[in-house]
Order: C-alpha cells, then structure tokens, then sequence
C-alpha cells in the first residue's frame, strides 16, 4: 500500500467520512505532434494521469512518481499550467468518504519510455488531439483540459 493510501486510511479513521483536502498533481503529457496523453480508467472514464500527493513529498515528486506508476514512463522538466480547487473539485466518493481536491496541474513534453497502463488504475493510455477529445472525460477535468487547449 502506497504512503499516500495509508495516509488517508489514518486520516479517515479520525474523521470519518467528513470532507478532507487532498492535494495531488496531474500532468499533462504532450507528444512531439501537440498530442495530449489521457488515461483510461476502469470506469471507462477518460482523465489526466495523475493522483495523491505522500507525505514527505514535493508536488513534482509526486507527478513524476504518478506518471511512473500509471504510465511506465520517466517525466524530465515540468512546466506549472495551473492549481485548481474550490468547490467545483468537491468529490463524494461511493464510500461516502468526501474530500476537496487541490491539483497542480502541469504541462510537460520531456519523457521517455514505453506507455504501459498499470491495469489498477488505468486500463489504456492514448494520445489524443486538442481538438478531437473523448466524449466521456472526468467532468474534474475539463477546465484543466481547457486552459491546455487554449495554449
């Protein structure tokens, strides 16, 4: 079990189901023809690879770390798009565990690797073109996707 699961498992132990602020990183991986990388879930649920940040760590520690895990790649220089929260990153999740999201988003085009989804999280990573998304991407995401469509 990750440090940052075993964190929120604590946490939730002390305060139940009541909301919580989560920090985490999302990163937005642009291939050499302007692509951006999106990760399948097993909802069958598009959305930027990415997750919880663990204790100890920096907000790029856990970007590089997120996209090792989901991705099977190494991310080099990482450029900040943006930090979203508010209410709108409210999540009740089907536990009933409710928590306010705080994401660093970043943009990067530095890595290397072979895609490989982990098949825990993600179950197909693919690039797709700004302007010919999936139709069923993480609702969380889209003002993310949007600033990056506007660059």
């Amino acid at each position: 079990m990750c440090y940052a699961a075993d964190y929120v498992k604590k946490l939730r132990a002390a305060v139940g189901h009541d909301p919580v602020i989560l920090n985490g990183a999302k990163v937005l991986v642009i291939d050499g023809q302007g692509r951006l990388l999106l990760q399948k879930r097993k909802d069958g649920c598009w959305d930027l690879p990415g997750g919880l940040m663990e204790l100890g760590e920096s907000l790029e520690d856990t970007a590089r770390r997120e996209l090792k895990e989901e991705a099977n790649i190494e991310i080099g220089e990482l450029k900040l798009l943006g930090v979203y929260s508010g209410p709108e990153y409210f999540v009740t999740l089907p536990n009933w565990d409710q928590y306010y999201a705080v994401t660093a988003a970043y943009v990067t085009n530095d890595f290397s690797g072979r895609l490989q989804p982990d098949g825990v999280e993600g179950v197909e990573l693919r690039f797709f073109d700004r302007d010919a998304m999936p139709d069923k991407i993480n609702p969380k995401m889209m003002a993310i996707i949007g600033d990056f469509i506007k660059l």
